[in-house]
């Protein structure tokens, strides 16, 4: 592709991507003088691209409101990002989503220069992104509906299937979706049981959106709810020790099913609890850091003998 052909893709893209952008700023960022810019502008409007000019002090290029064309041209790092973010796709446990992300991968293999190309065929045959594992595949028509039920701020009407196989409808409103250890999960507030919930996207069997609106809390994150959740799980025994690090540190970690983590004056506090003791024990025991265990005194039984074990079978 010649340069000045470059440039004039360069234009259009910046069109694209602002309402209105003045000549000075426009010809600035592509590199040419304004006289330059009016001939690429003219090569534009010979190719049947509708661009308007406005005059004055706030005037400007812009393409008329409504028209649209796909991204014509990706640098070397966004090609690399689409492409991982493919290949992250395809470990989301997602069911009939293959063929939407091979026919992607084909689109963007068609419009990339060779050189970036190479690099797309490096990372597919190279690159393995570890998602979690996939325990349980989800509906990719029910992520899409609930997903833009969120950002509109539409309650949902859900069929969901409970543990022991129960229907029940609810209305929904949903707050946030979240792809976490092989599953996909809906949080959202339940007009059923009216209070917030955590529903597995793998146990709804059907969901549409209303026409009714909802407001969703300020600064609500899924994730940490999320979190916060299934580290709340009532399990068969309490636990709460003592770690000798900081916060950041914890949080990295820990996983967050063992428990929720606060500051305190030693270090942290994590206070949880655990159905298996011996899955506790060593979960602790691959932390980089010193901790103490205050209850139960289960645990510390559990975690001396398998440090026994160890000790035994490396010396």
């Amino acid at each position: 592709m010649s340069r000045p052909t470059t440039r004039v893709l360069a234009v259009l893209e910046l069109l694209q991507s602002q309402a209105q952008v003045g000549g000075a700023e426009l010809a600035d960022r592509v590199g040419v003088d304004r006289r330059t810019l009016r001939r690429y502008i003219a090569t534009l409007e010979e190719m049947g691209i509708p661009i308007t000019t406005e005059q004055g002090r706030y005037g400007g290029y812009k393409l008329v409101p409504g028209f649209k064309l796909p991204p014509m041209m990706f640098t070397d790092e966004e090609a690399q990002a689409l492409s991982l973010g493919l290949i992250a796709a395809r470990g989301l446990g997602l069911a009939d989503t293959s063929p939407a992300i091979e026919s992607v991968q084909a689109k963007l293999d068609r419009v990339l220069p060779s050189a970036p190309k190479k690099t797309i065929a490096a990372l597919r045959e190279s690159v393995a992104l570890q998602t979690g594992g996939i325990r349980a595949t989800a509906d990719a028509r029910l992520l899409r509906v609930l997903s833009e039920s969120a950002q509109a701020r539409r309650t949902a009407t859900l069929r969901y299937r409970a543990a022991d196989g129960t229907l029940t409808s609810r209305d929904f409103n949903v707050y946030g979706l979240v792809f976490r250890s092989g599953r996909w999960y809906v949080i959202g507030f339940c007009l059923l049981r009216f209070g917030l919930r955590t529903l597995r996207l793998d146990r709804v069997a059907h969901a549409d959106a209303t026409e009714r609106d909802f407001t969703r809390p300020d600064g609500f994150d899924a994730g940490e709810y999320l979190n916060k959740a299934l580290a709340t799980l009532p399990r068969g025994t309490p636990t709460e020790l003592l770690l000798f690090t900081d916060m950041e540190c914890a949080k990295r970690e820990v996983f967050h099913v063992m428990g929720l983590c606060e500051p305190c004056k030693e270090g942290v506090r994590l206070v949880g609890s655990a159905d298996d003791l011996e899955w506790y024990a060593r979960e602790l025991m691959r932390l980089p850091f010193r901790f103490k265990v205050k209850a139960p005194a289960a645990l510390k039984t559990t975690l001396a003998r398998l440090a026994r074990e160890y000790v035994e079978a490396f010396s």
